[in-house]
């Protein structure tokens, strides 16, 4: 004939079964489990590659400012930056439109 667990038994049982199961989802689905911390990774990357695009176009502005400088004075940027902007011909050139 079988033995049957005391209730005391059977409800530490039950407990610790509960415990574990709520431990195994925390370390899954909580806030420091794998899922978030794989969700961070990825959030990570994402950031970094902005940040790269961002630190590229920052680059590239201060090579602008520098070659419009009072140091450092690029005629040709210049003069593109002054037919963007201001719309100006050289005298020897004809707009065709």
């Amino acid at each position: 004939m079988p033995q049957r667990l005391s209730i005391g038994a059977t409800i530490f049982l039950v407990l610790t079964v509960l415990l574990g199961l709520y431990f195994a989802y925390a370390a899954v689905q909580g806030p420091s489990g794998i899922l978030r911390r794989i969700q961070i990774q990825a959030e990570t990357e994402d950031l970094r590659e902005a940040r790269d695009v961002l630190q590229a176009d920052v680059t590239r502005m201060q090579n602008l400012t520098r070659r419009l400088s009072d140091d450092y004075l690029d005629l040709d940027l210049l003069d593109e930056r002054a037919r963007e902007v201001l719309g100006l011909l050289r005298a020897d050139e004809i707009l065709l439109r």
